[in-house]
């Protein structure tokens, strides 16, 4: 499977990524290599495998809740393209509210 310059273009856009020439040219050839070794790794016949969650077995990897303070607000928001002060602003998904 390929990628095309296009598509890490709209990648790097729905991740808020500013990406230089030369740093779009790397990752579309460094992706297209990704995909090729997928690709690679689909011809293999896995009929008898059983599928897993992870490849160790794992127990009791959750540690204890322990109550700690909250990051400020204005922290919190510090980074965020649109807030009102008090709670993050976004583009409406469903219908014009």
């Amino acid at each position: 499977m390929a990628i095309s310059r296009a598509e890490v273009e709209k990648v790097a856009m729905l991740a808020r990524l500013k990406l230089s020439e030369d740093e779009l040219q790397r990752m579309t050839s460094e992706l297209a290599e990704i995909l090729a070794y997928i690709d690679l790794l689909s011809e293999l016949d896995t009929e008898a495998v059983e599928p897993m969650a992870h490849a160790l077995d794992l127990t009791g990897v959750f540690r204890e809740d322990a109550v700690q303070p909250s990051l400020p607000r204005e922290s919190a928001l510090s980074n965020a393209p649109c807030h009102d002060g008090q709670c993050y602003l976004v583009p409406a998904v469903f219908g014009d509210n």
